[in-house]
């Protein structure tokens, strides 16, 4: 995984107030605005969220850069 340093991140989500699968939708929405090789931060929920929307992107052929506790129930991936 590469370091926060070294990623430039293009735009972000919060979808820490949503629930599946409409985790995804807004994720896979946000990606879609986003050009080839930019960066999406999306900070997600522990549970569901957290289980799904990372296999869903990379089943999507996108790639999970990091997956970042903050120690508030929430994550940044």
């Amino acid at each position: 995984m590469a370091s926060t340093e070294d990623i430039e991140v293009a735009d972000s989500v919060d979808i820490t107030g949503v629930v599946c699968p409409v985790t995804f939708v807004k994720t896979k929405i946000a990606l879609e605005e986003l050009d080839e090789g930019q960066v999406l931060r999306v900070r997600l929920a522990e549970g569901e969220p957290l289980q799904n929307v990372p296999r869903s992107c990379r089943e999507e052929g996108h790639q999970v850069l990091r997956l970042d506790d903050n120690h508030d129930g929430t994550f940044d991936m």
